[in-house]
């Protein structure tokens, strides 16, 4: 036997090579599968093809719709009579559309695809690809909701995100765009692809996520959707603190005109949100003290804060298709999201054993203390200062991306060329205010319940009442900018990040008869990319105050509790503030300058891929091989800033010097996806890769910051970017086994291989300062660097070693096929195991001082489980779902707008969704619906290095969504 004979297929039958079952599938993946080109003119694995008399697209919205689609008829004619329909409708629509997604893909994906018009199965996007196999969510450490995506263990930086197959501009320090920008309701179906292949522009390392708008002629007929919800966030908080309120609504019209030629889809969202108040507590870990004699354990001290979110988004998208016959179609695709976020903090502060020191703190003295086997368990502190925090953090981001797509069918060849512009752009304000004693006044602290460990038990009790406007002023509390000579009663910064991508696409496929190969596709993609970041910060000072210590009233009257503290302070927002109680004394030193930054990218990609069929080992198989060739063409700029001639925190103290620098390269990236039949609806997949993930964006700056050590041995040390980084690089292996009961369940078992050839880390490196040094920098007096220029540069570099490997399962199934008693239920559940030997070397911690730590992969949680029970008939619809992942290093922001690193406890997420959909009657297609978030009322907890004593925690409460829609 010819292990490599082939099916031959004449190529007239090449462009629609569907069996009935295959025809069914695709019948059901486009219930909202996405956009004509989101990889379609690549992708044939998810769309179907065009047969002689009309194009059947990717996703019809309905059961109506579908059958609609699965008889083409030419433009103008009508459906033929007598086809039979089944109406699959809610939760079971948005699987089995999920499933033929899932099934029909020659690579290896996940997908989930929306239960109806407008209406994926969670409030966000992030929540809802958190439940696929292999996939995790961490939660925002502000507002506790789903917002970084970690797919098989790797950062979420590790992925590619895509809109409609096209890549977008992002408005953070990485490349892709945050999931918040993307309102649930405006999303269609969402793809994972685990595995690439050529086609993809804009892969991942670790996943590529494809987010599909609708799109109008792939619906059936005419169909408008409102819904209308109010929700209530906060709800039992454990702290008891108050609840928040929010509203959405959201308006979908999709309309097909001239015959069906031409199809306009729009969608319209709004929502607002106050948050319930959330509690979040920081430790300053524990050290000693001296006490009659002899140093004892005391607390290093705390923060309490209370916190309340506020969120504003618009969201909207518009598709518009031309089709005037079965050998053109043009789609414009444009899409918007505009919003608000903002978060305020009301807190307070102190430490036990660590204090400020100088005019503003006396060195604090333990009295009245319990000592039990070296630990003071309770005490009183002297010479003691609290400060009262009043801080808003916000943002207004702007997201708009507009594509243009036309697909020409010339003889044999089908080509298509594809336009994209994105632009983002970010406005953020921090304000930083304190309040407290003024000048040189002090206070007591008295502490207890200390067992030398359990830091986030601690009670304390202040000897003066911060909640009283006339002891709690705003004023320079502790001298932290310098003391007397550079006073700071807060403190404001206004990042301004912007980036723009623009992208031209050119594509060509024709069916061939060689072998095994029955398509070949030629590619061609240019990508532009700039990004930058500026914006000026500063000192608040008293506006007009007289010396150091000046002071005034907190405005207003509102007082509020402390986190979880026990206790009450003043409460004002600073909003507004600066020209009527502060002035701005603006500063520039080098940890500020090394902010600024701007990157630029051009980035060719050429490709090559054939489509395969045939038989191996008597196995029927379908699969796809190509390779990708990548140039890159990368420039940081930055300033670079000589610490030692910063004699202030000006322009003029603190000269800068401007610099740039680069670098081109390439990647060539082969790939082999393979599926092969073993019958009875079983697929046995084989995916080979080579894959990257760029850096991001921040760490291709050319700015840096140096001068000489102030601990160990004299040498000059600086931090900086690095514009010449290369891609995060790894060979990747897949191999998948799934089952189906048709479209309606499935289960699979998937192992993979991640080897990793670079990646990129913080270290310092040697690096010679001459270009960079003056006449009037000092350099190193003594020790075996006297006088030399050469020092250590702590920057990203690109490290090699390692391997990243693990295994998934997955059971989603109704219950209906085990008996007819349990029709209406189902499961799907999922858990995934990954493991990897890389150890990074990192300092950059945002919860541990001292020696760089030896630390996992970022995002990497071992274990990582997710279930959905849920009850679907006669309209009503009741859910239950629950994640849960372990232990994992997440990435948070800092004080000073920062990413730092941070280890973060594992959870478990429970969320409960009930709905009834009116059958009938003239209020026929009205829905009802309740859902409950984060119902088990799950903390987020931060860790140093022993996960049962947190150092920092965040409760939520439980959020309420309650809600109705229309659909027409």
């Amino acid at each position: 036997m010819n292990i490599f004979a082939t099916k031959r297929v004449a190529p007239a039958r090449l462009a629609f090579q569907l069996s009935p079952v295959a025809a069914g599938c695709a019948v059901f993946l486009s219930v909202f599968a996405g956009s004509a080109y989101a990889q379609a003119t690549t992708q044939d694995n998810t769309t179907t093809t065009t047969n002689a008399t009309s194009s059947v697209a990717t996703a019809p919205a309905s059961a109506e719709q579908a059958a609609a689609a699965a008889e083409p008829t030419p433009p103008g004619s009508t459906a033929q009579p007598g086809v039979a329909t089944v109406q699959v409708t809610g939760i079971r629509r948005g699987i089995e559309a999920a499933i033929s997604i899932k099934k029909n893909s020659s690579s290896i994906v996940e997908a989930i695809s929306a239960e109806d018009i407008g209406k994926l199965p969670d409030q966000s996007v992030a929540e809802s690809i958190s439940r696929l196999p292999g996939v995790s969510a961490q939660r925002s450490r502000g507002s506790g909701r789903a917002a970084d995506i970690s797919v098989r263990g790797l950062s979420p930086s590790f992925n590619g995100t895509l809109l409609n197959g096209r890549e977008m501009a992002s408005t953070g320090n990485a490349r892709s765009p945050e999931f918040d920008l993307f309102p649930a309701e405006l999303m269609g179906s969402i793809v994972i692809y685990k595995t690439p292949d050529a086609s993809v522009i804009g892969q991942g390392l670790a996943s590529t996520i494809d987010l599909r708008t609708v799109q109008p002629l792939d619906f059936g007929k005419r169909t408008v959707a409102v819904s209308y919800k109010k929700t209530r966030l906060g709800v039992k908080h454990p702290d008891g603190l108050p609840e928040g309120d929010g509203k959405r609504a959201t308006l979908s019209y999709v309309d097909q005109f001239a015959n069906r030629t031409i199809g306009v889809a729009v969608g319209f969202t709004r929502y607002e949100e106050t948050g319930g108040g959330q509690t979040t507590f920081n430790s300053w870990g524990t050290t000693t003290m001296p006490f009659n004699g002899a140093n004892v354990t005391t607390p290093g001290g705390f923060g309490y804060d209370t916190v309340v979110d506020s969120n504003e988004r618009d969201g909207a998208f518009a598709s518009l298709q031309f089709r005037p016959n079965k050998n053109f179609k043009s789609t414009v695709d444009l899409f918007y999201s505009a919003g608000e976020t903002g978060q305020k903090k009301t807190g307070f502060e102190g430490g036990v054993a660590f204090n400020a020191g100088g005019a503003y703190e006396l060195p604090h003295v333990l009295s009245s203390a319990t000592v039990s086997n070296g630990v003071a368990t309770s005490g009183t502190i002297s010479n003691w200062k609290g400060v009262v925090r009043n801080h808003y953090e916000g943002a207004e981001d702007d997201l708009k991306t507009v594509g243009w797509n036309s697909e020409l069918k010339i003889a044999d060849w089908t080509t298509a060329a594809d336009l994209t512009w994105s632009k983002a752009t970010k406005l953020s304000s921090r304000y930083e205010t304190t309040a407290g004693l003024a000048g040189r006044a002090q206070d007591t602290l008295r502490y207890a319940n200390f067992n030398g460990s359990n830091v986030t038990q601690v009670q304390y009790t202040p000897g003066s009442n911060y909640a009283d406007r006339s002891v709690a002023r705003l004023t320079d509390v502790m001298g932290w900018s310098g003391g007397e000579s550079s006073p700071q009663a807060g403190y404001l910064a206004q990042p301004y990040v912007e980036d723009t991508v623009k992208a031209i696409r050119l594509t060509a496929k024709r069916a061939v008869e060689f072998g095994p190969l029955v398509a070949t596709s030629f590619g061609y993609n240019h990508t532009s990319r700039d990004k930058s970041r500026t914006g000026p910060e500063g000192r608040l000072i008293i506006k007009g105050g007289a010396g150091p210590y000046a002071a005034v009233t907190v405005p207003g009257s509102e007082i509020a509790q402390a986190g979880n503290s026990g206790f009450n302070v003043v409460s004002w927002d600073p909003r507004g503030s600066l020209g009527s109680v502060y002035e701005l004394a603006p500063k520039v030193d080098a940890d500020i300058l090394n902010k600024y930054w701007d990157v630029s990218e051009r980035i060719n990609t050429a490709y090559v891929m054939g489509d395969l069929e045939g038989e191996l080992f008597g196995l029927n198989y379908t699969g796809n091989a190509g390779v990708q060739a990548i140039h890159t063409n990368q420039r940081g700029g930055g300033f670079v800033v000589d610490r030692s001639r910063c004699t202030g925190n000006t322009a003029q103290t603190c000269p800068a010097q401007r610099v740039s620098d680069g670098d081109s390269y390439w990647d060539v990236l082969p790939s082999l996806n393979m599926s092969f039949d073993l019958k009875n609806e079983q697929k046995l997949r084989l995916g080979l890769a080579k894959v990257v993930s760029r850096a991001n964006l921040d760490d291709l700056r050319a700015g840096s910051g140096f001068g000489i050590a102030s601990q160990g041995v004299p040498i000059l040390t600086g931090g900086s970017g690095n514009p010449q980084l290369k891609p995060f690089r790894a060979k990747a292996f897949d191999l998948s086994y799934e089952k189906y009961f048709g479209n309606k369940g499935y289960i699979s078992a998937a192992y993979f291989y991640k080897k990793l050839d670079t990646y990129i880390l913080r270290v310092p490196r040697v690096f010679d300062f001459a270009p960079f040094v003056t006449p009037t920098t000092p350099l190193p007096l003594s020790g075996p660097y006297a006088g030399s220029t050469i020092g250590l540069l702590n920057q990203p570099v690109n490290g090699d070693g390692g391997n990243l490997k693990g295994f998934e399962v997955a059971v989603n199934v109704p219950f209906s096929m085990l008996t007819e008693y349990l029709d209406g239920f189902g499961v799907m559940v999922n858990h995934s195991d990954t493991k990897s030997n890389v150890n990074l070397p990192e300092s950059g911690f945002a919860n541990v001082n001292g020696d760089p730590l030896s630390i996992p992969l970022p995002g990497l949680s071992r274990k990582v489980t997710n279930l959905r029970l849920y009850y679907e008939k006669n309209g009503f619809q009741v859910a239950a779902a629950a994640r849960k992942r372990s232990s994992f290093l997440g990435q948070v922001s800092d004080f000073q707008d920062n990413a730092q690193l941070t280890f973060i406890k594992g959870e478990t997420i429970v969320d409960l969704q009930a709905s009834y959909e009116i059958q009938r009657g003239w209020l026929k297609g009205v829905s009802l619906y309740a859902q409950a978030q984060n119902w088990n009322n799950a903390p987020f907890l931060e860790y140093t290095t022993d996960e049962e004593n947190p150092s920092n925690r965040r409760a939520y409460g439980r959020t309420y969504h309650f809600g109705a829609s229309y659909k027409f």
